[in-house]
């Protein structure tokens, strides 16, 4: 029998036992709290603390600042201006469809707006910002401040957005912006490092050409946010980098009087310093307010602007494609008397039509111009006297020619993607491209600039600028880089390569009577008898300075502003014998079916420095609609010259 003794002797030790054991557990446990918070506090003190401050600290990315365009004179043609946007994080509200419908009533959208919005909020993820507004007037967003405590998530956030102060007078120069694309993101690095919801971006033209200069660096905003990811307190704020200013060679007031002289009408001018290459102007029209495409734009504006007959999405100075008409002459006249095939004395009988194998060619004064030689055939643009210079000279020699003075080529050499080469014809592109033989009297037509024969005005106003500075090839320019050579550096320099050619023939080599250069280099001679192109340009003087010249009517007698020129007029459609028994003025065809006119010209014809060309689409003949713009053009660019002048000599100073 067990005494009550030893029963309490057992149940104490079994105490202790259980004491023991319970304290020993305490003791283990307290040895891994203090062992974890060892660990936490000093060993990963680093790690969770980093984790802290990301759960405490957000970082927001700031839309890139992008660079200004200025024009010549320091003018801002594309700036930026502070916008007020509005942006929703869906993750950061309570109640998204009683958000949007305040929203709704407070700013005024519409339905198709509103379920734009929800759409959109349906495809992104909920952490992704939603930009409800692009571009919110000064009301709106003084009445969504007012409301602002009951919009929880609403974040009105001051933006950069661009503004083109000269509106639709450089859209076709320096293109516009939108919204970023997947595939912009894609093709561009500089895009996808920059990136932020609502990022606008170059689309064409200059913009899109140089969107890595322009597009500059994210500034970051850094704050504290609570546990329902509020902004508590601004911690950091850090700047970023504005894009690169790019500065051109347009004068501003150029390009907005070339905008007003081509209101109402299709077409293009172009204004090019003849030595140093510079655009003074380059002008498409009808043009476009490029601030349309900024915050989307709407389907009425795109559709007024797609189903415009006039093409206003065209920039027809650079893509667009126009047989030369008659302003080619100078050329096929320099070409023949380079080849020596003709003399300026070689005299031909026009009687206003030839035929040959069975086909009438005209020309375009119908009773005939009489006994003509070379400089009457260029001041009267007679048809007949350059169906005989084009058949002596043949197409392949006028091919060579045509190409060397920038017909045929690009003028920009990539800076506009859509820019078109245009095409000068030969035997061997037709025999490659259409698989038949040459005729002669595709010669006949492409010696007045017609038929295959196709150019852009751009490539015209080259032509005559080098025809203007005596023969030598130079390179357009439209932007200032550290490759830019002043006009008195340039003159020296065409000075040099004349001494050189005079005193030795290294670089070139004569074959048949033509010339073949050995390298492209700058400035490189373009002619093999300088004679030849002094007469050209005298002719072009005739042509519109002396009576019976094709745009005598246009001419300026004040030597300052006197200028020297040739006339176009290209056929967009062949002309029947009973059209031609009609005699219908250009008003009484239809609009689609007139001609194109054309002008190139130089001045001030004493001391040449700027080449012009004009087309004016389905404008009738050349000396009627083109001719006149010129003459109110060049006492504009001559005037404005005095000040660039002054700009460019203070430049020199400061050098």
């Amino acid at each position: 029998m067990i005494s009550s003794g030893d029963t309490k002797i057992r149940k104490a030790k079994v105490i202790s036992r259980r004491v023991f054991i319970i304290s020993l557990v305490k003791v283990v446990i307290f040895t891994g709290i203090v062992g974890r918070l060892f660990s936490l506090q000093v060993k990963e003190n680093k790690k969770y603390l980093t984790l802290s401050d990301k759960n405490r600290l957000r970082e927001w990315k700031l839309p890139p600042i992008r660079g200004e365009f200025v024009d010549y004179f320091g003018n801002i043609i594309a700036g930026n201006m502070e916008v007020y946007r509005l942006h929703v994080i869906p993750e950061q509200v309570e109640n998204f469809n009683y958000l949007m419908t305040r929203l709704k009533t407070i700013l005024d959208l519409s339905d198709n707006e509103y379920s734009k919005i929800i759409k959109k909020k349906n495809k992104q993820k909920p952490w992704e910002t939603i930009i409800i507004s692009e571009n919110l007037s000064w009301s709106q967003f003084s009445k969504l401040n007012l409301y602002l405590h009951e919009l929880d998530g609403a974040k009105p956030v001051l933006s950069v957005s661009r503004y083109y102060p000269y509106k639709e007078n450089f859209t076709h120069v320096l293109g516009y912006l939108s919204r970023a694309s997947t595939s912009d993101i894609e093709n561009s690095e500089s895009i996808k490092k920059n990136y932020v919801p609502g990022l606008r971006v170059g689309k064409i033209g200059l913009e899109k050409t140089f969107e890595s200069d322009l597009i500059g660096t994210n500034g970051i905003q850094r704050y504290e946010v609570n546990a329902y990811g509020k902004r508590v307190n601004q911690v950091d704020h850090i700047l970023g980098k504005k894009g690169k200013n790019i500065k051109l060679t347009i004068d501003a007031e150029v390009q907005k009087y070339v905008n007003e002289l081509l209101i109402g009408r299709s077409g293009s001018i172009s204004v090019m310093d003849i030595y140093t290459g510079e655009i003074i102007a380059l002008h498409s029209s009808p043009s476009f307010d490029p601030t349309l495409f900024l915050h989307g734009i709407s389907n009425e504006d795109w559709k007024s602007i797609r189903e415009n007959p006039l093409k206003p999405l065209l920039n027809k100075t650079v893509s667009g494609l126009y047989s030369p008409g008659s302003t080619i002459k100078p050329i096929v006249a320099l070409s023949a008397l380079e080849n020596d095939v003709i003399s300026p004395e070689m005299k031909v009988r026009c009687t206003g039509k030839i035929e040959l194998y069975g086909h009438r060619y005209h020309c375009w004064k119908e009773k005939g111009h009489g006994y003509m030689n070379l400089r009457e055939a260029i001041k009267q643009s007679c048809d007949t006297y350059f169906y005989e210079a084009s058949r002596k000279l043949g197409v392949d020699r006028l091919n060579v020619t045509a190409k060397r003075f920038g017909l045929g080529n690009n003028v920009f050499d990539g800076l506009f993607p859509d820019e078109k080469k245009g095409l000068v014809p030969s035997t061997k592109w037709k025999k490659n491209n259409l698989g038949v033989g040459w005729v002669l009297g595709e010669t006949l037509l492409t010696g007045i600039g017609q038929g295959y024969i196709q150019t852009t005005p751009v490539q015209l106003c080259l032509m005559t600028a080098q025809l203007a500075n005596g023969g030598f090839k130079i390179y357009p320019r439209l932007t200032f880089d550290n490759n830019y050579e002043d006009y008195e550096t340039v003159k020296h320099k065409m000075f040099q390569k004349t001494i050189e050619k005079k005193n030795s023939t290294i670089g070139l080599i004569e074959t048949s009577k033509e010339l073949i250069f050995s390298a492209k280099n700058k400035y490189e001679i373009l002619f093999r008898n300088q004679e030849n192109i002094k007469f050209v340009l005298d002719a072009m003087y005739g042509s519109t300075n002396e009576v019976f010249g094709t745009s005598y009517k246009s001419r300026i007698e004040d030597t300052k502003y006197q200028f020297a020129g040739k006339t176009g007029t290209a056929q967009v459609k062949r002309i029947t014998e009973e059209a031609r028994k009609l005699d219908l003025k250009t008003e009484q065809i239809p609009y689609e079916e007139r001609d194109h006119a054309l002008y190139v010209a130089y001045g001030p014809y004493k001391h040449p420095r700027y080449a012009m060309s004009i087309v004016i689409e389905h404008g009738g003949s050349g000396s009627k609609a083109a001719a006149p713009i010129a003459k109110k053009l060049f006492k504009f660019v001559i005037d404005r010259h005095e000040l660039r002048e002054i700009i460019r000599k203070r430049k020199l100073k400061n050098i």
